[in-house]
């Protein structure tokens, strides 16, 4: 039995409703990278009140050989920057970004995984945020005393070798791009994990980057075989896009598990198998 989720996401019109009320709310500016200026365009302008968040040191664990691109933050690490950004059990915390979705959705999993109760998707991101009339400020908030405490595990996750049985016994979906999916036969490394279907990410969004409406994803995602009772797995490249396609199940009250490791775990131990074209494999 499944059960609809419309927390997980809001609109722009209904945060500006949600920050009026003067509901404990906490807002935060996911950027995928540092080193690309990402900071300056935070700098620049921003929601008011929004921290800055940088992935790679606050969504995602060190990095080794063996963990893929983005490993899991540890317990400590979360819990610092919860408390950092001044979460309490009683926050609505709203994560959002500019440009593609997976930054954000990240951070909704992450924190969700984390055990926070209530983080919602900023549908559409900035660009939704000014376009519904929203300002934005250059003002940078003080770090906060938050009072929640992290409990980490409260979404599902599988290791590399669950994601390769569950793509035969079950369902694993692969968020990459196609033509990732489809790999050359001829360049080692490429293609994907055996059983896999390909639903790439951006399937999730219109042409204006907003998500889709919920009949359209629940017909694509049936489409591809999701039925919300057989297990159901996603994997990306680094653990961040598929995140957007378990938010959108999870909307929907279909349960997903994350494959973190992701394509860049699996590919780097060359005695797993690798699938390439159109079929699964």
């Amino acid at each position: 039995m499944t059960t609809t989720r419309p927390d997980a996401v809001i609109s722009a019109t209904a945060l500006r409703t949600l920050l009026d009320s003067g509901a404990d709310v906490v807002l935060l500016d996911i950027r995928r990278d540092a080193d690309r200026g990402l900071r300056h365009e935070y700098e620049a302008g921003h929601l008011p009140g929004a921290h800055y968040v940088e992935h790679s040191t606050q969504l995602a664990g060190v990095r080794t050989p063996e963990s893929g691109k983005n490993p899991l933050p540890t317990d400590d690490q979360i819990q610092a920057a919860v408390t950092g950004w001044g979460i309490h059990p009683s926050s609505t915390v709203v994560v959002y970004t500019r440009g593609a979705a997976p930054p954000a959705t990240r951070a909704w999993w992450v924190l969700t995984w984390a055990g926070v109760p209530d983080v919602r998707y900023l549908d559409g991101g900035l660009d939704a945020w000014t376009a519904a009339g929203g300002e934005l400020t250059t003002d940078e908030p003080a770090p906060g005393g938050g009072t929640f405490q992290v409990r980490t595990g409260s979404l599902p996750t599988i290791d590399a070798d669950e994601a390769g049985a569950l793509a035969r016994s079950g369902l694993l979906l692969d968020a990459r791009p196609r033509e990732a999916y489809l790999g050359d036969a001829e360049q080692p490394g490429q293609g994907h994990i055996p059983g896999a279907v390909s639903v790439p990410y951006s399937d999730n969004l219109d042409e204006d980057g907003l998500l889709r409406n919920d009949e359209s994803l629940r017909a694509l995602y049936a489409g591809h075989g999701v039925d919300g009772i057989a297990p159901l797995g996603l994997y990306c490249g680094g653990g961040v896009g598929a995140t957007t396609g378990i938010l959108v199940l999870h909307r929907l009250g279909i349960p997903a598990a994350l494959y973190p490791g992701s394509w860049t775990q699996w590919s780097a131990d060359p005695t797993r198998p690798v699938a390439t074209g159109t079929e699964p494999g």
